[in-house]
């Protein structure tokens, strides 16, 4: 009898090792994470449109964990934020209705190609390295709302692995200061997304709960490392991260 009993605690005990994991990885680079949690949620047993809807609830907790540790460390761009998001709550609705009209795998190639050229940028370093923000282009600042929601709606992505990159290197925002507000970013996308799967049925909060420790955790222990790492390390990881993402698209 006592062996019966180990087995869910050694579940509920994986469940933090991989909210760990998955936290880590969306505190230090300030993506949402879903492109390992949704697999992962797949893997173990969830119908895939529960485990999109789950991953976006798991998202708004470890976006929100990361983002209260760089608002304390005063990297978190307000006015980025707002504007962005602006652009892409709308843009977003729109990339949902465009899915239903657009090839995927056409949509999966585009997608691998933007983020192939962009890990190949922030591999170069081509923009700014300054711990501190100075002169941005705010104006670009709308296109990659735009590109970040329809992306998002497009292809049920939390829109991380753009905002960061086109955070940097587009619009000029030092890579601490990227993640940062990429993280607070997410946080209302996911929220958005994460009510309208709920709606839906398809959140599984028993699931989300389980792994909300160690999402909570690892996000907050990858946004503090995010601000001991030298940025032009963290951009080059990103790089990686990039690739990664891009070569899951394709296979």
């Amino acid at each position: 009898m006592p062996s019966l009993k180990r087995v869910p605690m050694l579940g509920y005990f994986l469940d933090f090792l991989l909210g760990i994991g998955i936290g880590l990885i969306a505190g230090l680079f300030g993506v949402g994470g879903g492109f390992l949690i949704v697999p992962a949620l797949v893997f173990l047993g969830l119908p895939v449109h529960v485990a999109i809807g789950t991953s976006l609830a798991c998202i708004v907790l470890s976006s929100l964990s990361a983002a209260v540790t760089h608002i304390r460390r005063g990297a978190v761009l307000y006015r980025v934020v707002l504007l962005k998001e602006a652009f892409s709550v709308p843009a977003a609705l729109l990339g949902a209705y465009l899915s239903s009209l657009l090839p995927e795998n056409y949509l999966k190639v585009l997608f691998s190609g933007i983020l192939l050229y962009l890990a190949f940028q922030m591999w170069r370093g081509n923009a700014s390295s300054h711990s501190k923000p100075g002169e941005l282009k705010t104006s670009r600042v709308s296109l990659v709302g735009v590109l970040s929601g329809l992306t998002s709606g497009l292809l049920g992505i939390s829109g991380g692995v753009l905002n960061v990159p086109l955070f940097h290197s587009y619009v000029g925002i030092p890579m601490r200061y990227a993640v940062g507000t990429s993280s607070f970013a997410l946080f209302f996308t996911a929220l958005a997304g994460s009510i309208g799967h709920y709606r839906l049925g398809q959140v599984d909060l028993h699931t989300a709960l389980l792994l909300a420790p160690g999402l909570i955790i690892g996000a907050r222990i990858g946004a503090l490392l995010v601000h001991r790492l030298y940025p032009g390390h963290l951009r080059r990881a990103f790089s990686v991260i990039l690739v990664i993402v891009a070569l899951k698209m394709l296979l």
